[in-house]
């Protein structure tokens, strides 16, 4: 963790903020809950005074993400939960708007664990008060060696399996210390989870049988190039 002197973001190459930019505004055509959100609470800013450190993939959906809470009000930092999944331009993108992230695709493990410290302390040198985690290496990290910091917690969220596996057992040790919501096995979630794979499934079906169908009428074709063959050849 540091505060005094700490780079404002560390990114692979922040030209590539223009092109990131260009597709956030076609991702966000595709995210219309996130957008509809901006629009209806964007002008309360109900996140105001929340310091989210964020541990998720920086891509270009976690992009519109971002910008949904700082339209609402929070301050963000943000590092990946995975050093290959970075986009790169997506990572710039943001860091050019002031938002400070620390991420790039091809870290090494310590250079993964040096991104999560950066996101603990604020600019104003205030620390974190809120999670938002992806596999809970955050969590572990602020648990184990920023204890200071979790009475100022209100709380995190984990959205994958193995993170919430990881609460689960820090729960049975009495090692959790902040409240900690389970996005993972939430209703919405498994509604949307389950409706997205009904629609692939159908997806897939249809695109099996147009290709049997194709199929079909090609075998059609060659049988009968083969009859007339037939029917002519000397």
């Amino acid at each position: 963790m540091q505060n005094g002197g700490k780079l404002p973001y560390k990114v692979a190459d922040i030209s590539l903020a223009d092109w990131g930019r260009k597709e956030i505004i076609l991702a966000e055509n595709e995210m219309p809950g996130l957008m509809e959100m901006r629009k209806r609470y964007g002008p309360e800013k109900p996140l105001k005074g929340a310091r989210i450190s964020g541990c998720l993939h920086m891509t270009i959906q976690t992009a519109v993400l971002i910008e949904t809470l700082t339209e609402l009000g929070a301050e963000v930092m943000w590092s990946s939960c995975n050093i290959f999944s970075t986009q790169d331009h997506a990572a710039a993108a943001i860091a050019k708007t002031g938002v400070p992230v620390y991420a790039w695709k091809g870290e090494t493990d310590e250079e993964y664990i040096w991104c999560i410290d950066q996101t603990l302390v604020f600019p104003d040198g205030e620390p974190l008060n809120m999670i938002l985690d992806d596999g809970g290496d955050l969590t572990n990290l602020v648990h184990e060696k920023y204890p200071q910091f979790l009475k100022g917690i209100k709380g995190l969220s984990e959205e994958t399996t193995t993170g919430v596996h990881n609460l689960y057992k820090m729960m049975e040790k009495d090692q959790l210390k902040v409240p900690a919501i389970n996005v993972n096995d939430s209703v919405p979630r498994a509604n949307l989870t389950t409706s997205m794979e009904s629609v692939n499934l159908l997806l897939m079906v249809s695109r099996e049988r147009q290709t049997l169908c194709l199929l079909a009428k090609f075998a059609s074709w060659l049988d009968m190039v083969m009859l007339v063959r037939d029917q002519y050849s000397p």
